[in-house]
Parts: C-alpha cells; sequence; structure tokens
C-alpha cells in the first residue's frame, strides 16, 4: 500500500528487454534500507526490488510483466525516464494522501495545461471505462501522486498542480499531450461495484 505522497523522483538508467523487462532507476534513497523484494510505486505502478547498489550512486532494479507493460505507460519508459517515486507505507506512517494500491488501472491524457493563480490547471482524458469513477472533490492517482480532483466534464476532469507539487515530483516537465498511470480511488470502486449489485 502507497498514499500518492512522492517522496524522490528517480531517474532511469539503464532498460534490458528479456522475458519481462528491466529497470535500473537512479534513486537519492539510501538503498541500503531498501530489502529485495520490496514494493516501490515507479509513477504509480507497484514494482518489485530484484536488486539493489549503492556505487557508484544509489540505484535498483525492478522488473515489469508483459501484462504491466500493456496496461501502464512503462512500454514508454526509456534511459533518461524521470519516475515518481514512494516507499511502501509502513504500520504508523503519516497517510498524507489516500490509500492507493499500486495497480493501474489504465492511461490517461494531458489535455490542456494552464496557470491558474501560482498554481498549473490540468486537464485531463481519462479512459471511458473508469470516467464513471471520477467525481469532483474525490481522489485520484495520476503517475503516483495522490491528487484532488476539481471539476469533471464527461471524461475530462481537472487537477490543480500547487508549484509544491510541480517542485518535487515530475509534473513540472509535464505537457499536453503526455500519458499517465491513473489508479481510481479504490472507495468509488467499491461504491460502483455495491451500486451494480443493489441494482
Amino acid at each position: 500500500m502507497f498514499t500518492g505522497i512522492i517522496s524522490d523522483v528517480g531517474t532511469i538508467i539503464e532498460v534490458t528487454h528479456m522475458g519481462d523487462t528491466r529497470y535500473v532507476i537512479e534513486t537519492s534513497y539510501d538503498t541500503q534500507s531498501i530489502d529485495i523484494g520490496a514494493s516501490i510505486a515507479c509513477s504509480g505502478v507497484c514494482l518489485t526490488v530484484i536488486e539493489k547498489m549503492q556505487n557508484p550512486s544509489p540505484r535498483f532494479a525492478v522488473e515489469a510483466s508483459a501484462e504491466t507493460l500493456n496496461v501502464t505507460t512503462a512500454k514508454n519508459w526509456a534511459v533518461g525516464t524521470k519516475l515518481n517515486l514512494e516507499r511502501a507505507l509502513k504500520m504508523g506512517d503519516e497517510l498524507g494522501g489516500h490509500i492507493v494500491s499500486g495497480h493501474v488501472d489504465g492511461i490517461a491524457e494531458i489535455k490542456s495545461i494552464e496557470p491558474d493563480g501560482d498554481s498549473l490547471r490540468f486537464v485531463f482524458a481519462a479512459p471511458e471505462a473508469l470516467a464513471m469513477f471520477i467525481a469532483s472533490k474525490g481522489s485520484v492517482t495520476l503517475d503516483g501522486t495522490s491528487l484532488t480532483v476539481n471539476e469533471v466534464r464527461g471524461n475530462n476532469f481537472g487537477v490543480n498542480m500547487i508549484p509544491h507539487t510541480q517542485a518535487v515530483t515530475t509534473w513540472g516537465q509535464s505537457k499536453s499531450g503526455d500519458l499517465i498511470n491513473i489508479e481510481i480511488d479504490v472507495l468509488a470502486r467499491y461504491v460502483a461495484r455495491l451500486k451494480e449489485v443493489n441494482d
């Protein structure tokens, strides 16, 4: 489990295509504190650490299966790609965002980015099958970041990124047309399921 509060921006420094795809990610984390088999959310994708290195720089390796590549933006990751990173939630940690599983539901597209005071207003187009789960003032996870939805219009929805979020995540480098990982709020998923059962 994660909270959607990004704690580092990593950089992919190596990609190896085998049966699965292996990524080596440079990080500011102390990799000595990361267990082999630990889960790290990489731009919203929960991946398992299979190797870790401290020299010449802290970095760790993960593998993505064909299924993960099919349903996330990981298929487009390359050397130099920046990733929002979050280590798994531990008992006693502050839940600053919302409950995030790291199981990406689909891919959304940035439709526009406009200044809004000191913030940036992002408008995203959600996949049609996921649009019903996105509600104004509800939570959504975008590239691993817990965010609040401002408004919904059909399949499009808006989110404000404050300057702090832009500075400590990859969102400060985003542009219209970018594809991003989306995970809907688990509460929205269960409410929709209960309504389906009771109808």
